[in-house]
């Protein structure tokens, strides 16, 4: 077990016995209604997939189907479910009936205004981190994060996340150190302080608040642009989110009247390298350097617009 995992769950643990609590989740009754915590997810889960069977609910939520029966049993007997008919006659779906159906929105209802009194005192900006965390947390742990991604213009603070997004996995990966950090920053620095709109511009790949890569155009001269500061997180690879990015660059550029694009890369970085190449972009010069603290082979791409 590594230190990280070792530090998690505690974590992990005592945020359980919080929540549980803060959501009254240990209480009789959920949200102070007639259901229990078990019963309110049985019949939400019969409200979502309705008409549906006994067995299909029990593996849904892994419970001991003798368990979820009289789970069933309890909520048909107050009048929240029925069964109907399936194809085979041994079959008896559950939906939930009218009376179950407004009592389940009621139950909803208060359940949607508990849960905006506890974020209240949060404010935007902390509503937004909470969001921005569970996402995260429900693409590590599940692997659905339940958001799709999409490309937006940058804002503020942007280029100084990406900044550090990238020091950090150049490091992890290739083990290049503080000079690359310090020209990067000072790249976005330089950008920042000389941005051209209508001429230049930068992205973010962003999927449920949490940037998932950026890419920006800068203007070399009045004829050609470059791409600049490519990078997609990790757990992005393989979405066509590079592509996405790479694929508007070439159309801003190309609106923006430029003729080319340019670009600097390495030789390691190859599945940047394929992205380029499958935009169109040709390697038109390479070289030698060891700026970032060991040997590495650099590249000059070009893209004719």
């Amino acid at each position: 077990m590594t230190v990280a995992i070792q530090e998690a769950v505690p974590a992990i643990r005592a945020f359980n016995r919080q929540f549980s609590q803060l959501m009254g989740l240990l209480e009789p009754r959920y949200m102070g209604g007639e259901l229990s915590l078990i019963e309110a997810r049985v019949a939400y889960e019969i409200r979502e997939r309705q008409p549906v069977l006994a067995r299909d609910i029990a593996k849904v939520l892994n419970l001991d189907p003798g368990y979820l029966s009289r789970t069933v049993a309890k909520l048909e007997k107050h009048g929240w479910i029925e069964r109907g008919r399936g194809e085979d006659a041994r079959e008896r779906p559950l939906s939930l009936t009218l009376n179950g159906e407004q009592r389940y929105q009621d139950l909803d209802a208060v359940t949607l205004a508990e849960t905006k009194k506890l974020l209240a005192p949060l404010g935007e900006d902390g509503a937004n981190r909470l969001t921005n965390a569970l996402s995260e947390a429900s693409d590590l742990l599940f692997g659905n994060n339940q958001f799709e991604w999409f490309l937006r213009e940058f804002r503020p603070g942007d280029l100084g996340h990406f900044c550090a997004r990238q020091a950090i996995l150049y490091r992890e990966h290739w083990g290049w150190g503080d000079k690359l950090e310090a020209l990067m920053m000072e790249i976005c620095a330089t950008y920042l302080r000389h941005f051209k709109p209508g001429k230049e511009q930068c992205w973010i790949a962003e999927r449920g608040g949490r940037m998932l890569g950026s890419v920006f155009v800068a203007s070399e001269d009045h004829e050609t642009a470059r791409l600049r500061m490519l990078y997609v997180e990790p757990e992005a690879r393989g979405l066509g989110v590079g592509s996405a990015l790479v694929r508007q660059c070439t159309e801003f550029a190309r609106d923006a009247g430029y003729k080319r694009i340019v670009l600097w890369t390495h030789q390691v970085l190859g599945s940047a390298r394929k992205i380029y190449a499958a935009e169109g972009y040709k390697v038109t010069s390479t070289e030698v350097q060891t700026e970032f603290g060991k040997e590495e082979i650099s590249e000059h791409w070009l893209l004719e617009l």
